[in-house]
């Protein structure tokens, strides 16, 4: 299958699923220790949707049933890491003494998407080559 193709050349699929899985936690864990109020509670919210999302579209992705299905699903993942890369810049910006935690957070959610996009144009090529040949 076109779509099978090995993620990260240093790193499995299950590994990267654990590594997806290892962030959504983190990020629920981080999104314990906010103080409570309006603000914190609505952007806690969609840290925690969107790391979580980004974790079980990947997971899903590697039950892809066509390459659209996987791209597709690889793209959600994408957006939700971007969201919450974003909601990280908000929750600092509020909670500036949260700024290390926000740190070490953002840049594993940089690296994960950095894959995923860099996953997504492999295979963009890929399918490209195969409708040419």
């Amino acid at each position: 299958m076109i779509w099978d193709l090995r993620i990260c050349s240093a790193m499995t699929k299950a590994e990267l699923r654990e590594r997806f899985k290892q962030y959504a936690i983190a990020v629920a864990r981080f999104v314990l220790k906010l103080p409570y109020n309006t603000v914190n509670k609505n952007y806690a919210d969609q840290l925690n949707r969107s790391a979580s999302s980004a974790a079980a579209n990947y997971s899903a992705a590697l039950r892809a049933k066509s390459p659209p299905d996987f791209i597709n699903k690889f793209k959600i993942v994408e957006e939700e890491l971007d969201e919450s890369l974003f909601f990280f810049e908000l929750t600092e910006a509020i909670n500036p003494s949260f700024t290390k935690e926000i740190a070490v957070l953002s840049k594993e959610g940089n690296e994960l998407l950095s894959i995923i996009v860099s996953s997504l144009k492999t295979l963009r090529s890929k399918l490209e080559k195969n409708r040419k040949s």
